[in-house]
C-alpha cells in the first residue's frame, strides 16, 4: 500500500519569497537546468501556468485527493530519468507498468490540461512542465507556498519498467539507503527529510489465521491498531491510507508532528526519528511550519531540477501517454 509521499498544510508566507530570491538564481544557473528559465511560455504560450493551475484546480475540487496524487507523480517521475515524464507514459514496460507505481494517479488531470494546451498553443508546452507545474499548483492550493518555478522541459522518450526499483525509495530502506539515492540525485540530507513519506506491511506480522500484529515497537499502538483495521490482510493493493491522518487535505507540517509522536505511517518514516542526523530536521519542522515552507520551496525547485532535458534534447509531445511519430 502507498499513499501521498509529502504531508499536507497551512498558509503561503512572504518570508519564503525573500529566502528564495537567490536560489532561484543558483538553480537557473545551475548545469542541470542551464536551459530553463521563469516565464519560459511567456511569449509562445503566455496563459499556459494558467491553463495548468485552472485544470488542478477544477479536478481538486471535484476529488480532493488529486493534490497529494499530483506530489507524488513529479517524485516518481523526476527519480526516474529525471524531470521528462517518463513515468506518464503508458504501455508494456513502461515506468507506469511498474508494480511499484501502480498506485499512482493523477494522469487524467496532466491529460486534461494537456490537451487544452494543445487547442491554445500547440505543439508548445511540454508533459514535462505541465507535470511539474502541476505539482507545484498542489501545493499552493492546499495552503502551501506559492512559488514561481523555471521551465523549459522537454519530454523523455525513454521509459523503462527496469528503471523504477533502482532509483525509487522502498517504504522498507534504512536511512543509509535513502542517503544513497538522494545524494545520487544531487539532493541533500534536509531534501530528504523535506520529500520523505511513501507499505506498512513489514511492520505488521501474519499469523496462520490471517491476523495481523504489531512487531515494530517503534509504532504508536493505537494508531497500529487503527491501520490494521483499515488495512487488512486480504485489502486490495490499490487501497490508501492518508500519511497525514490530522490534515490530510492541507499542506502544512502535521506529518512532522505525526513523526514525533511515533505515528510514522512508513518504515522509512520512522528511522527519520530514530537517526541522529535527521532527528533535529525532523523536530524543527515539527515545531516550526515557516521553516517547512522555506525548505520545502528549496527542495521543491531542486526536485524538478534532476536532469531535465533542455535544448534539442527529447521532443514536446502531443498526447502524454505517448511519444510523438
Amino acid at each position: 500500500m502507498e499513499t501521498d509521499p509529502v504531508p499536507f498544510s497551512a498558509r503561503p508566507h512572504l518570508c519564503s519569497f525573500l529566502v528564495l530570491g537567490l536560489l532561484y538564481a543558483a538553480v537557473v544557473a545551475s548545469p542541470a537546468s542551464a536551459s530553463l528559465f521563469f516565464n519560459f511560455y511567456g511569449a509562445s504560450c503566455p496563459t499556459a501556468e494558467l491553463i495548468v493551475s485552472n485544470t488542478v484546480r477544477s479536478a481538486s475540487s471535484s476529488d480532493p485527493t488529486i493534490p497529494g496524487k499530483l506530489l507524488r507523480l513529479v517524485f516518481h517521475d523526476c527519480f526516474v530519468e529525471g524531470c521528462d515524464a517518463s513515468v506518464v507514459l503508458q504501455g508494456n514496460g513502461t515506468e507506469r507498468s511498474d508494480p511499484g507505481n501502480r498506485s499512482l494517479g493523477g494522469f487524467q488531470v496532466i491529460d486534461s490540461a494537456k490537451r487544452m494546451l494543445e487547442i491554445f498553443c500547440p505543439g508548445t508546452v511540454s508533459c514535462a512542465d505541465v507535470v511539474a507545474l502541476a505539482a507545484r499548483d498542489a501545493v499552493a492550493i492546499t495552503g502551501g507556498p506559492q512559488l514561481q518555478i523555471p521551465t523549459g522541459r522537454r519530454d523523455g522518450r525513454v521509459s523503462a519498467a527496469a528503471n523504477v526499483r533502482p532509483n525509487i525509495i522502498d517504504t522498507t530502506f534504512t536511512i543509509n539507503e535513502m542517503i544513497n539515492i538522494f545524494t545520487a540525485k544531487g539532493l541533500s540530507l534536509e531534501d530528504l527529510v523535506v520529500l520523505s513519506g511513501i507499505a506498512f506491511s513489514d511492520r505488521f506480522q501474519e499469523d496462520s489465521k490471517g491476523k495481523l500484529t504489531l512487531i515494530d515497537t517503534s509504532l504508536d499502538r493505537n494508531y497500529a491498531n487503527e491501520l490494521m483495521q483499515r488495512c487488512p490482510v486480504d485489502a486490495s493493493a490499490s487501497l490508501t491510507v492518508v500519511n497525514d491522518p490530522e490534515t490530510s487535505s492541507s499542506f502544512d507540517n502535521q506529518y512532522y508532528r505525526n513523526l514525533v509522536a511515533h505515528k510514522g505511517l512508513f518504515q522509512s518514516d520512522s528511522v527519520l526519528l530514530d537517526d541522529r542526523r535527521t532527528r533535529n530536521l525532523v523536530e524543527d519542522f515539527a515545531n516550526d511550519q515557516e521553516k517547512f515552507f522555506q525548505s520545502w520551496s528549496q527542495s521543491f525547485l531542486k526536485l524538478t531540477s534532476i536532469g531535465v532535458k533542455t535544448g534539442e534534447e527529447g521532443e514536446i509531445r502531443q498526447s502524454c501517454s505517448m511519444v510523438n511519430g
